[in-house]
């Protein structure tokens, strides 16, 4: 079967389309659901009034951001040359990612009052399915709107990957705004809410009496939710790009020619398997169901484990009518869905509140909040191993597998080709995994609307454990989200070598020669790139700190001087608490953002494109255990509290669960801030390298 490239064009945009209209039924049978008594909507709308609230404040200041931004890049381009279409691609690829997230955020704040007054029936299978509906919104409208824009561009700007470099940017910018905002309102909503109630008033997570409960669930949303979403949005099309762009370079004239004779659909695959990609997350979708033995966790699994069988029948496909039935390529393809199976496990085991890692912190809460935070870091830091031995054997296989194709030894480029094909092969389960972390906002905003509406016990021991298990999948996300970075990184740093070899009039091998730990300027540039991740998180950890304390003297104050508020006589000013934390949090985002984006051009102008690659592969290689660490180690941390509350070690209320809410409060800053925004801090170094690579060559001083 063969298809000329505007079918193929054709047959992904209505993959695309398919997405968006799964999403729309979906969203309307969320949305047809009662949404309980008046008290429960009352208290929703208060979270969507917050949340929105915030997306407008942020989106204003990023849009403001990205306009100039854009007239930079158009002018540094040329108006009538590329920079129209570089600045073109860098606003759509703000507007794709940052729309992503609004619909994400919409669906949740929506959908979490509906979750709660399902819980009032005691049906535990019944709750879970429609928690995963809503967040299935989420997950299809993601894929739909990020394969929708790659074909859109790639038709519009006529196959030139090159001029696409500018969606790259622009998502990778906008996903970093909106990782590092929703991340900084989150937690610093979370953290001080939590000091005050928990451990100072000794009242419940969620207690309508706090001052601060409102600002924690918007939090939830615009955080967890539609930074979330705008992240994996960014994801999807920077790590479809990514394999495309390296296809669309290394089988120039200049660099390898005959690759595009071997394989002449290579820059459209990945497109390809993004187009199944959707078909098989709706087909696994119907595989989420709770049955009379299962858990929950054994329920999305089951969607997940259909996906990507799905994904490896529907992968082998693709690869006999379109890439000659190569088998290694297929391998490669193959393996990417490997890395994720596996790194989903090993993430599983360190946060799940079943497994021991989880049950060390909580057992070492005993003995006060010192050894909990300790035994946090142990696990944090022990967890980085197993995700590293897992993508560092993808990466080989994955080379090894495309590399060697009827060579004697391993063809670098094809190798290189297959990394980029196992990072995008996980696009395979993309619309699943973002489906599964939707579920955890959703859930979680259910439970604190069932504590303030007074819903009876039952609807709590329905939404309690699916909040717990929401934490798990959270952390499987954000795990999933960093392996697939480094995959994607890895192309976008083969990608920047071969532009800088094109544009510098040299050849790749001579390029790539310089790259030895013998050149001082790629030593300088390693060392550079290494501690970026730990300065840029450094900010965000302070940043959520500044937004807590400013919430605990809030807070503070509120239950002092507003009488009858610790009697449940009077009502807390709940908006004052979401105006300080939205104001706060969009403030302090400003120097990461300013960091991750000049530290990079400042690297090239100043040192040149060698030290330049150094600090990329530096970004990569601290960032990726860093990142792990944060959010394997923040989650295991959420879920030994959740695990003394549920019982264990005293129960709440305990000297060991005021310990464990301690441990929580660090956790929060790292599993929920700083580690995922080291996601997007890789991209953005990569992909505005690459974007300003031309000029760089032309006007470095080294």
């Amino acid at each position: 079967m063969i298809l000329s490239t505007s079918q193929i064009e054709f047959a992904v945009f209505i993959a695309a389309l398919l997405g968006l209209a799964y999403a729309a039924i979906q969203t309307a049978l969320v949305l047809r659901e009662d949404a309980g008594n008046d008290k429960m909507r009352e208290i929703a709308k208060a979270i969507q009034e917050g949340a929105t609230a915030f997306i407008k404040r942020e989106y204003t200041v990023v849009f403001i951001v990205a306009a100039i931004i854009a007239v930079v890049i158009a002018f540094a381009f040329g108006i009538t040359g590329t920079g129209a279409y570089l600045s073109i691609g860098f606003i759509f690829g703000v507007a794709g990612s940052a729309l992503a997230g609004a619909i994400g955020m919409f669906v949740s704040i929506r959908a979490n009052v509906r979750t709660a007054a399902h819980a009032r029936s005691g049906n535990l299978a019944s709750t879970m399915n429609y928690a995963f509906r809503g967040g299935s919104v989420t997950g299809m409208s993601v894929a739909g709107f990020a394969l929708l824009e790659l074909v859109g561009f790639y038709w519009a700007f006529n196959g030139n990957i090159l001029n696409m470099v500018g969606v790259l940017f622009g998502a990778s910018l906008m996903s970093l705004f909106a990782r590092v905002g929703g991340g900084i309102y989150t937690k610093g909503a979370d953290v001080g809410t939590d000091l005050v109630g928990k451990v100072e008033a000794g009242i419940p997570e969620d207690d309508p009496r706090n001052p601060g409960v409102i600002a924690d669930n918007v939090g939830d949303n615009v955080g967890d939710c539609a930074g979330m979403a705008a992240d994996l949005f960014e994801t999807y099309v920077v790590t479809a790009m990514a394999a495309m762009l390296l296809a669309y370079l290394i089988g120039s004239p200049s660099i390898y020619s005959i690759f595009s004779s071997m394989f002449p659909n290579a820059v459209l695959y990945p497109l390809l398997v993004s187009a199944w990609a959707i078909v098989a997350t709706i087909i696994g979708t119907f595989f989420v169901r709770m049955g009379k033995k299962s858990t929950i966790m054994g329920a999305l699994y089951k969607g997940l484990i259909a996906t990507t069988i799905t994904g490896i029948i529907g992968l082998y496909l693709l690869d006999y009518l379109f890439m000659n039935g190569n088998l290694g390529i297929f391998f490669s393809t193959v393996v990417g869905l490997i890395v994720m199976i596996l790194i989903v496990v090993v993430t599983d085991y360190y946060t799940s509140a079943e497994y021991k890692p989880v049950h060390k912190i909580a057992d070492a809460s005993r003995a006060g909040a010192g050894p909990t935070v300790i035994s946090g870091l142990s696990v944090g830091l022990q967890s980085v191993w197993m995700p590293a031995i897992i993508v560092t054997g993808g990466i080989l296989l994955a080379y090894l597998a495309a590399g060697w194709n009827g060579f004697s030894s391993p063809n670098t480029y094809l190798g290189l080709y297959g990394i980029g094909l196992a990072a995008a092969s996980m696009l395979s389960v993309t619309g699943m995994i973002i489906s599964i972390d939707a579920f955890g906002p959703i859930t979680d905003n259910a439970g604190g609307i069932a504590e303030m509406s007074n819903l009876p016990a039952k609807a709590r021991n329905i939404t309690d454990p699916l909040d717990a298990v929401g934490n798990t999948t959270k952390a499987i996300t954000k795990g999933y989200a960093i392996g697939s970075a480094v995959l994607a990184a890895l192309a976008l740093f083969a990608a920047y070598t071969f532009a800088v070899a094109s544009q510098s009039g040299q050849s790749w091998p001579s390029f790539t020669s310089s790259l030895t730990l013998g050149n001082p300027l790629i030593v300088a540039g390693l060392v550079i790139g290494a501690s970026l991740p730990f300065f840029f998180t450094s900010f965000l950890m302070n940043a959520v700190g500044v937004a807590a304390e400013k919430m605990v003297f809030e807070i503070r104050r509120q239950f002092k001087q507003i009488k009858g508020v610790m009697k449940g006589t009077a009502k807390p000013d709940y908006e004052k608490c979401v105006d300080i934390v939205t104001v706060t949090a969009i403030h302090q985002l400003a120097v990461p953002a300013i960091i991750a984006v000049s530290v990079p051009l400042i690297v090239g102008f100043l040192l040149g494109t060698v030290a330049l690659a150094g600090l990329l592969l530096g970004v990569i290689i601290s960032g990726f255990p860093l990142a792990i660490m944060m959010t394997v180690g923040g989650g295991a941390w959420d879920n030994g509290k959740k695990y003394i509350e549920s019982g264990h070690f005293g129960g709440k209320h305990s000297e060991a669960h005021k310990a464990a809410v301690v441990g929580d409060t660090v956790g929060d800053a790292t599993k929920d801030t700083a580690g995922p925004a080291i996601n997007p801090l890789i991209k953005v170094v990569n992909t505005i390298s690459i974007l300003f690579i031309a000029l760089i060559v032309a006007h470095a001083l080294i």
